[in-house]
C-alpha cells in the first residue's frame, strides 16, 4: 500500500473515466468520479492514513453529464479521501451546496473513522434557521472514504440459488447473534468474523435454516439524538453509505472480512441476504446534517416538496425520501445492489419500506421504474428479492401488490397466527388462508405459492417469547416514556406479566410457542424465524429495541430452551422431507391436477368444513389434508382450544409430529384421536 505522495499529485487527463463512479483502483492509480448535476466545482480531498490531516485538495478536472471525474496515477488502495462540492446555496430552490463541509463519496467501499457529532456537520448555522450558511470545516468530525483493494480469492465460491420452496430464512443481527455467545472469542464478537464462526453455522444447520437475513450492514449513522441520550442506533436503518459495510462490524476494518464471512456461509450451504434501506438516508430533513448526498446535490438525490423545495418530501417518517425516480439516483441504487452481488457474492436483498421505492408522480406504481429496472436486470433478477410491502405514505400498504420475482413480508400471517393461538374467536377462516399461502393476496399475476414470507415475529416488535409473556409493551429504556413502539401486539402473557417461576404458565408458554413455530414452518410460503425465537429469547417486553445495543437486544444463549430448538429442527426436517412447500398453490378437490396439490379442510368430526363451520366463532380446531401426486399425503391438525377429539379420515395414518410431545413416526389407528390443547399434529398416510 503506497502512501499519498508528498508532492501534489496531478491528474492524467487522458485516463479519466466518467462511466465508473466512485473511487476505483485501476492497477496503477485510482479513478475518482462523482455525480452532481447542479455543482459548479468539485474538489477531491486527500488525507493521511489516519484520516485526520488533509494533505491535498484537487479540483476534479472534467465533467460530462453531471459526472465530475479524474484519474490520479499512483493513488493506491488505502488512500483516505472525501469531497467538497461548490454550487449555489439556495435552500428555497432546493440547493444546499457548502464547500466547508467535507462529504462522503456515496460509492465509497470502505470508511475511515466515525461521525463525531458537532454543529459543524450542518450546512446551516445551528441556532438559526436553515437559510443561514455555516462556514466551519466539518472534516474533523466526518468519516472518510478509503480506496478499497478489490482483490480477493473467492476460490470456487458461487451463488447457491436455493429454491424458494426449500428456503428457511433466519433473520439476525451481526452483533445481536454474537455478543453473548460463549463459544465465540471475545475479540470477534459483534463482527462478521464472529458471525461466520462455527458455533453460529452449526446452530443454523441444526434448526434447518438455509438463509441468513441480516439487518442492515451498510454503513449507518449513530444518530445524534440517540448518542446524546446515551443510546445508539442498533438496528441500522439510517444509511450513510450504500456500498461500505458498517465499520464496527469489521475486526480489521477491511471489506475482505465480509467476503470471507460470505464465502464461509456458502461453503456451509447457507445463503446471505441483506436488509437494505434505499428509501431514505441518515441526513434527515432540511434541518438535518450535511454528510454526503445533501451537500453533493440535494435537489437530485432527495424528493423535495413540489410546493416549496426548501423542505424535504417525507414518506418514510425519517425526514427525507431518496429520489429513486432520478436516473442517476436509480443507477446508484442498482450499482450498489450489483456490487453486493458481483463483488461481495450476497444472495439477495430485503427492501425496507419498499413501497417508497415504487412511488412515482401518481403514487405507488407496481410497475414503477425501480421495480422494472430490477426485473429486467440480468444480475439482480436472479437473486432473492423480498419487499417490506408498506410505508407510511398514502396508499403505502401494498401487501400482495408486487410483481414476480418479489416475495413479500406478510404481516397478515403474523397477526392472524398470533390471534388464532391467542384463542381469539372466529379465526379459523383467516388461519386457513395463512396455511395455504395467503392466496387472496398472492395468487394472481402468475405469482408462485412461495410469494408470502411467513413470520410471527421480526426485529420490529415483540419476540415470539415476549408475545407470550407480556400484555403491554415495556419500552422504558428507550427514553420516550414508553410512548414509542406500536400497541397492536396481539399478545397474551398467559397469567403473569413478564418472567415468572410459575411452572404451569411456563409450560403453557412453551406449548404455545411450539404451536406458533409449527404454524410458520408448516404453512405454504417461505418461513422466516427471528433469531432467538427458536430458543425463547426475550427482550423484556421491549417491542421497539432499535436503540438498544446491549443485553436487551443481544441473544442470551445461556437461557436457551432446548425443547424449542428440537421442535424447530424436527419441523424443518419434516418440511423438507414431505415437500410441504410448493411453487403452485393448492386447489379444491374438483380442481386438482398433477401440478397443484389438493387441499381439503376438515372439521374435528372428520367431515369437510361447511360454510357454517367457518363462521363458528367458538371453533378452534380444524384440519388440513394435502393430497399431491408428487409428495406424501399429509394431514395437519391445529387446535388452539381445549383438548379435542379429531376423527381421522379412512386409512392407516402415521403420526409424524406432535408439538406437545415431540412424537414422530408413531402409528395412529383410524378413528378418533386426541389433539391436546394448544397443539399441532401432523399425520402421514
Amino acid at each position: 500500500m503506497r502512501k499519498a505522495p508528498n508532492t501534489k499529485p496531478t491528474f492524467d487527463h487522458q485516463a479519466g473515466r466518467p462511466d465508473i463512479l466512485g473511487a476505483e483502483f485501476m492497477g496503477e492509480g485510482t479513478n475518482f468520479a462523482l455525480f452532481s448535476e447542479h455543482a459548479q466545482r468539485v474538489e477531491l480531498c486527500l488525507f493521511d492514513q489516519s484520516g485526520t490531516k488533509e494533505i491535498h485538495r484537487l479540483d476534479l478536472p472534467a465533467m460530462e453529464g453531471g459526472i465530475w471525474f479524474g484519474y490520479l496515477p499512483g493513488v493506491m488502495p488505502g488512500q483516505v479521501y472525501g469531497y467538497r462540492v461548490h454550487g449555489p446555496y439556495a435552500p428555497e430552490e432546493g440547493h444546499r451546496f457548502n464547500p466547508n463541509k467535507l462529504l462522503l463519496d456515496p460509492y465509497a467501499r470502505e470508511l475511515k473513522g466515525e461521525i463525531v457529532w458537532d454543529d459543524a456537520l450542518h450546512g446551516y448555522t445551528i441556532g438559526e434557521d436553515d437559510l443561514s450558511f455555516d462556514e466551519r470545516d466539518s472534516a474533523p468530525f466526518m468519516p472518510k472514504g478509503v480506496v478499497a483493494d478489490p482483490a480477493f480469492d473467492w476460490d470456487t465460491d458461487r451463488a447457491l440459488r436455493t429454491r424458494w420452496q426449500d428456503t428457511v430464512i433466519y433473520e439476525g443481527h451481526v452483533r445481536g447473534l454474537t455478543m453473548l455467545h460463549p463459544d465465540i472469542p471475545q475479540n470477534l464478537r459483534g463482527t462478521f468474523q464472529g458471525l461466520a464462526s462455527d458455533p453460529i453455522i452449526d446452530h443454523l444447520h441444526k434448526i434447518g435454516a438455509t438463509t441468513i437475513e441480516l439487518l442492515p450492514v451498510h454503513a449507518f449513522a449513530n444518530d445524534r439524538y440517540l448518542v446524546e441520550k446515551g443510546l445508539s442506533n442498533y438496528w441500522g436503518y439510517s444509511t450513510l453509505s450504500f456500498f461500505a459495510p458498517h465499520a464496527r462490524y469489521l475486526h480489521t476494518g477491511q471489506i475482505r472480512e465480509v467476503k470471507q464471512a460470505i464465502r464461509k456461509f456458502h461453503a456451509a450451504g447457507i445463503e446471505v441476504i441483506l436488509d437494505v434501506v434505499f428509501n431514505h438516508t441518515c441526513e434527515g430533513n432540511e434541518l438535518g446534517s450535511t454528510l454526503s448526498f445533501r451537500g453533493i446535490d440535494n435537489a437530485s438525490y432527495y424528493l423535495l416538496s413540489p410546493e416549496n423545495p426548501r423542505h424535504s418530501f417525507d414518506t418514510t417518517g425519517t425526514g427525507n425520501t431518496l429520489n429513486v425516480a432520478h436516473p442517476m439516483v436509480l443507477r446508484m441504487v442498482l450499482d450498489s445492489l450489483r456490487y453486493w452481488v458481483q463483488a461481495m457474492h450476497v444472495d439477495g436483498f430485503r427492501f425496507d419500506l419498499a413501497s417508497t421505492l415504487g412511488r412515482e408522480s401518481e403514487g405507488f406504481e407496481r410497475d414503477g421504474s425501480f421495480f422494472n429496472a430490477l426485473r429486467q436486470d440480468p444480475v439482480l433478477a436472479g437473486v432473492k428479492l423480498i419487499a417490506e410491502p408498506w410505508d407510511i405514505g398514502d396508499g403505502g400498504y401494498q401487501v400482495g401488490g408486487y410483481r414476480w420475482p418479489f416475495r413479500e413480508w406478510n404481516d397478515k400471517f403474523r397477526d392472524d397466527t398470533r390471534a388464532f393461538w391467542r384463542k381469539d374467536p372466529g379465526r379459523i377462516a383467516a388461519m386457513s388462508e395463512r396455511l395455504s399461502g395467503s392466496p387472496v393476496q398472492f395468487n394472481h399475476s402468475h405469482r408462485p405459492a412461495t410469494s408470502s414470507i411467513n413470520f410471527v415475529a421480526a426485529h420490529d416488535g415483540y419476540t415470539l417469547w415476549d408475545t407470550l409473556s407480556f400484555n403491554e409493551k415495556h419500552n422504558e429504556a428507550n427514553g420516550e416514556d414508553n410512548n414509542d413502539g406500536h400497541n397492536h401486539n396481539l399478545s397474551d402473557n398467559m397469567g403473569a406479566e413478564g418472567e415468572t417461576e410459575d411452572e404451569a404458565i411456563l409450560q403453557a408458554r412453551l406449548r404455545r410457542a411450539k404451536a406458533m413455530l409449527a404454524t410458520v414452518l408448516l404453512s405454504q410460503g417461505v418461513p422466516m424465524i427471528l433469531a432467538g425465537d427458536e430458543f425463547g429469547n426475550s427482550q423484556g417486553g421491549n417491542n421497539n429495541a432499535y436503540c438498544q445495543d446491549n443485553e436487551i437486544s443481544w441473544l442470551d444463549w445461556s437461557k436457551m430452551r432446548p425443547e424449542l430448538v428440537e421442535i424447530v429442527s424436527a419441523l424443518s426436517t419434516l418440511r423438507r422431507d414431505t415437500g410441504l412447500s410448493r411453487a403452485r398453490f393448492g386447489v379444491a378437490q374438483n380442481e386438482g391436477s398433477d401440478d397443484n396439490p389438493v387441499l381439503e379442510w376438515l372439521h374435528p368430526e372428520g367431515r369437510a368444513m361447511e360454510d357454517a363451520d367457518w363462521e363458528d366463532a367458538e371453533l378452534r380446531c380444524f384440519g388440513l389434508r394435502i393430497v399431491s401426486a408428487l409428495d406424501p399425503e399429509l394431514l395437519i391438525v391445529l387446535n388452539a382450544g381445549n383438548d379435542c377429539q379429531f376423527q381421522l379420515p379412512e386409512g392407516s395414518w402415521t403420526l409424524r409430529l406432535d408439538t406437545t410431545a415431540h412424537t414422530s413416526e408413531a402409528t395412529a389407528p383410524s378413528g378418533s384421536v386426541n389433539v391436546p390443547w394448544q397443539a399441532v399434529q401432523v399425520y402421514g398416510l
